[in-house]
This record gives structure tokens, sequence and C-alpha cells, in this order.
């Protein structure tokens, strides 16, 4: 029963689908930075190609034989420190702390993995309230707003329960009477027309 109800809870948490949603908006914001970045390049493209142009040879070689020589003396100052000793407590040592960053990690990324879905949340409610704007201008423009027609004459209200009913209301049910009475007589004209026929 236990297995059901998680299954169900997963299944219907919209958290994912949030998260979806939010990394794609986010996506779309970075690639709203692209243009930017690009004509940044470009601008300053000229003056570093310039630059490696006027770099002299022997001055990169110096500098790329100066890294290799710290690096050579740092490993062997690293290999020289290694006692064989404690070489299996440095081992369990590291084993402790990969597991601690690694459940900082798992810490980190469910906080970020929330955040992403938070923002999916608030663009997919202003997607819905954009596409609720939208769907409110075509209808303006497929369906504008009619003028007010002029009512016919209002007729006598018998002195009874319906007198005590404000006039608008009496008023808005006697179309909608009117339209029901139309539908039905045109399904009984339906219903006489193939009737005639058998």
């Amino acid at each position: 029963m236990a297995i059901a109800d998680d299954l169900k809870k997963t299944l219907t948490d919209p958290t994912p689908l949030y998260f979806a949603a939010g990394t794609a908006d986010l996506a779309v914001q970075q690639a709203k930075k692209v243009p930017g970045f690009i004509e940044q390049l470009r601008a300053e493209a000229p003056a570093r190609i310039e630059a490696v142009k006027n770099t002299d040879p022997k001055v990169v070689q110096e500098r790329a034989k100066g890294a290799q020589e710290a690096v050579t003396a740092k490993v062997a100052e690293v290999f020289g420190a290694i006692d064989p000793k404690k070489l299996g407590e440095t081992a369990q040592d590291l084993a402790l702390r990969g597991v601690g960053v690694a459940a900082e990690y798992a810490v980190r990324a469910k906080e970020t993995y929330d955040k992403v879905a938070e923002h999916g949340e608030q663009a997919v409610r202003a997607w819905r309230g954009e596409l609720t704007d939208e769907i409110v201008d075509i209808a303006e423009v497929v369906e504008p707003a009619a003028p007010a027609k002029s009512e016919p004459a209002a007729e006598p209200v018998a002195a009874d329960a319906s007198a005590d009913a404000p006039a608008d209301a009496s008023a808005e049910e006697k179309p909608s009477a009117r339209k029901t009475t139309a539908r039905k007589s045109t399904a009984k004209k339906t219903v006489a027309a193939t009737g005639d026929k058998s």
C-alpha cells in the first residue's frame, strides 16, 4: 500500500514539470544574452588578435618553461611527503571527506532543483497570464462588444410575486425564454418533418 501511495504522490507531483519549465525559461533568458556577447567578442577580437601577433614567442616559451618547472617541483614535493605507514589513514580520511563532500553537493543540488522548480512555477503562471490576455484580445477581435440594443416596451407586470422582482431580472429572463421557445419550435418542426416521411 505504501508503494502505491508513493507512486501516486510521485505521479501527481508537478515539481518535475515546473523544473523543466524553469529550465526552459532560464535557457531562453540566457539565449537572449548571446547576441550581446557575440557583439562584445566582435568588438574585442581585433585587439586580442593584435596582442597575439605582437607577442614575442621567446617570452611565451620562457613562461611555459617556468610553469613546467613549478609543476614538476610540486609533484616531487607531494610524492616525497608520502609516508607508506600513513597512506592507509590518509585514504580513510579522504574517503570520509569524499562522503561529506558528496552529501554537501546533494544538498546543494536539491536546493538548486527547488529554486529552478519555483522559477518554473512562476514562469508557468506568467505564461498562463499572458495566454489569458491573448485569448481575451482574440475574443474581442472575433466578437466585438455588441452595441446596446433598445429593449421593446416593457409589458405590464401582473400584481403577483413577480412584481417584487427587479425590472432588470425580468427583462433578462424574457429574451432567454424566447430563445428556448424558438429552439423548441425548431425541434418540433424537425420532428414533424421526420414523422411525415415515415
